[in-house]
């Protein structure tokens, strides 16, 4: 018989008696790939049961301490213990103590005096039934390490995708990759400060920098243009929320969905003159009351060929300017309450000729 893990299936066997302890124990010895452990003491096989993996518990009814159902109710409540095997020796008459054994979760009986033929039958197929049961374990495992895998390839090739829909969006735009990645983290940690989970933070993430993609659709006479934007132009280039909301709407991904739901309104102000939609306050989503700050507060601190960057504290000003009117006042906060993890962002993420930023908080 060939256990699962090439070891030998371990067998606690639990006896006051020491005769008794020691015929048991010899009698699992002589199975092939099976291994006895002895305990006189109940509370001894219990706490070496709970602190190990047995395959298999053989416990007498009668012992001092705690009897042999009390152990049984004690090694069952533990939730990782619910499939272990348990055979409960008792004596033939205890018609009454089998059956609350079984009430207690017992997997079958020995009588005593105990019979070497009948022993090894019983152990035998309990044994056989833990290695059924290790064995699926073991499948399903493979089959989720299989699946996270997958998963994974999967989740590289859609960030592969989101990282060249957003640089082609980068090349019609003198924006740098620098200030997508920055206002993208920024977003994550803002998301995280506001107590949204590690999981939405992370989608953001890998979301935020599609914020822009509209962009692809606006003629380069008004996206590349150096001075101010006529009434006529403007009007043009309000549209790419709405381009890139149609770009990336509709997709199977909640990463592209999200992203979708941020281009449309990461231009939206919380007073509500903003635009496409006008939305004000709670109606505007919060990955895009997120992404406006973050996007807003890099592109303030970045130099620009028809700009150079602001000074820090102008930049501060500015965000606790438009707190309750352009941002929600909660998302700012968020910002200024991560500022170390905000200078660290921008240490890592630096356009050439970057400006040493500050070191002291904003608040």
């Amino acid at each position: 018989m060939k256990f699962p893990l090439d070891r030998p299936m371990q067998v606690a066997v639990v006896d006051d008696t020491q005769l008794n302890l020691f015929l048991i124990g010899k009698l699992v010895d002589r199975m092939q790939d099976a291994r006895a452990h002895n305990f006189e003491r109940p509370t001894a096989a219990l706490e070496w049961c709970l602190a190990n993996a047995p395959d298999l518990i053989i416990v007498d009814y009668m012992m001092p301490e705690m009897d042999g159902l009390e152990f049984i109710r004690r090694i069952r409540a533990c939730r990782d213990r619910d499939d272990l095997p348990i055979l409960m020796v008792t004596a033939s008459h205890e018609r009454d103590v089998r059956y609350a054994a079984l009430d207690c979760g017992a997997s079958d009986f020995l009588t005593k005096p105990v019979d070497a033929r009948e022993f090894e039958a019983r152990v035998r197929n309990m044994l056989k039934l833990r290695q059924a049961h290790l064995a699926n374990e073991h499948r399903a495992e493979t089959l989720a390490a299989e699946v996270r895998r997958a998963t994974a390839d999967i989740l590289d090739r859609e960030r592969e995708t989101i990282t060249r829909l957003s640089r082609a969006a980068e090349f019609r735009d003198p924006e740098t990759g620098a200030h997508i990645q920055r206002m993208s983290h920024y977003s994550a940690l803002i998301a995280r400060r506001l107590g949204l989970g590690d999981t939405f933070a992370e989608t953001l993430l890998m979301a935020a920098p599609m914020h822009d993609v509209g962009k692809l659709g606006i003629p380069d006479t008004i996206l590349l243009k150096p001075g101010r934007l006529t009434a006529e132009e403007f009007a043009v280039m309000k549209r790419h929320p709405q381009i890139g909301h149609d770009i990336l709407k509709g997709s199977s991904s909640s990463i592209l969905r999200l992203g979708a739901t941020i281009a449309l309104t990461h231009h939206e102000k919380f007073d509500g003159s903003g635009y496409p939609q006008g939305l004000s306050g709670q109606s505007i989503p919060m990955e895009g009351r997120i992404v406006a700050v973050a996007d807003v507060f890099d592109a303030l601190t970045s130099a620009r060929p028809y700009k150079p960057a602001w000074p820090m504290s102008r930049a501060i000003a500015l965000l606790r300017e438009g707190r309750g009117t352009h941002f929600d006042p909660t998302c700012v906060d968020a910002l200024f309450h991560t500022w170390e993890d905000v200078l660290a962002v921008q240490s890592r993420y630096q356009d050439e000729h970057a400006p040493e930023p500050p070191v002291s908080p904003p608040c």
